[in-house]
């Protein structure tokens, strides 16, 4: 049976890879790094954000709020539902970024003696042996790694700024190139900064907040609302949008369909357009679960890993979940089923 089935999810991820998919990244494709989730970023928020300067009411808020993450509430729910202030939103972002770029940038130091780190890159390598000129990624992850995993193999990327030590804002095309991934990151980057006088910029790999920048990173909660309503994010939202529209296949690695920007869209596309969907992550989320069986989609493959290095795969083809051997839930072991 395990052989049979083998044959049934290779070909069924053969067919839904032809169509070129735009390539989802969530936290679990991070986490895959040593990059910090929701779980340790509630934690370091409750160690390092200091309250000493604030007013009485602010002090409060927050002391709620880690009451709530202290009784097992998680990060984005706990930020729902207590209302922190402007100055308390801008110590999270703050402490945001202090945790995860060095992480970040522990990734990158890394990839620099071992070509091999990003299997990703090999990834966008092998679709770009098709006819195809442009390459699509979505993600809610404000880290670097799939800037990195395209330079690993030498494949120009685009994130809606220009290139160099400080980018400004740049439409797609500025530079004329015959391959391109274009990596929209709706909840913006380590990279991206504002100053006093509300101008973007993209630094490359700095270690520390500049002075007088302020990083811009969307937290969690209501906060993720009211700022993708400016810029950059509200550009970047509707060109990623607008991907999302016209793609036929999906391949979502590490995501957990608890992001509205983006499984909104998912989830109306396949459910109502017949567009496909691969999905490989370590566990699949109770939200996952509900959408590939109840949300209408009639074309998705899902992988999961299981004990004893099986994987378990919940198919369109398939009546219920089966288990093989072999780890085909990451992304390296996937692409043996495509290559």
């Amino acid at each position: 049976m395990s052989k049979e089935t083998l044959e049934i999810i290779s070909k069924q991820a053969q067919d839904y890879y032809r169509n070129t998919p735009v390539i989802i990244l969530g936290s679990g494709a991070s986490a895959a790094f040593g990059m910090s989730g929701m779980g340790n970023l509630a934690k370091h928020l409750m160690a390092h954000v200091h309250l000493a300067d604030l007013p009485g009411n602010d002090k409060a808020s927050w002391c709620n709020f880690c009451e709530k993450l202290n009784a097992g509430i998680d990060l984005e729910t706990a930020l729902h539902d207590v209302p922190l202030s402007t100055e308390l939103t801008c110590r999270i972002v703050y402490e945001t970024w202090t945790l995860l770029a060095p992480e970040d940038f522990k990734v990158f130091k890394d990839s620099l003696n071992n070509s091999t780190l990003f299997p990703l890159g090999k990834l966008l390598k092998h679709m770009f042996r098709s006819t195809a000129r442009e390459l699509n990624i979505i993600t809610p992850n404000y880290d670097r790694l799939a800037e990195y995993a395209c330079e690993q193999e030498s494949i120009h990327h685009y994130t809606g700024f220009s290139h160099g030590y400080r980018g400004h804002s740049a439409r797609k095309n500025y530079l004329s190139c015959s391959r391109q991934v274009n990596i929209w990151k709706v909840h913006g980057s380590l990279g991206w900064f504002t100053n006093s006088n509300g101008v973007i910029t993209f630094l490359s790999n700095i270690n520390e907040i500049p002075d007088g920048l302020t990083p811009l990173i969307v937290t969690p909660g209501i906060e993720k609302y009211r700022s993708t309503h400016k810029e950059p994010y509200k550009t970047i939202i509707h060109e990623s949008d607008d991907v999302m529209d016209e793609a036929s296949a999906y391949l979502c690695v590490g995501f957990g369909f608890n992001d509205e920007h983006i499984q909104t869209k998912l989830v109306n596309r396949c459910a109502n357009n017949g567009a496909s969907v691969i999905i490989i992550t370590y566990e699949l989320t109770d939200a996952t679960k509900k959408f590939i069986a109840h949300e209408g989609t009639n074309k998705y493959l899902a992988i999961e890993a299981a004990h004893n290095n099986k994987s378990r795969i919940y198919s369109s083809l398939l009546d219920g979940p089966v288990e093989v051997d072999g780890d085909f839930w990451s992304l390296q072991g996937f692409m043996s089923l495509i290559m």
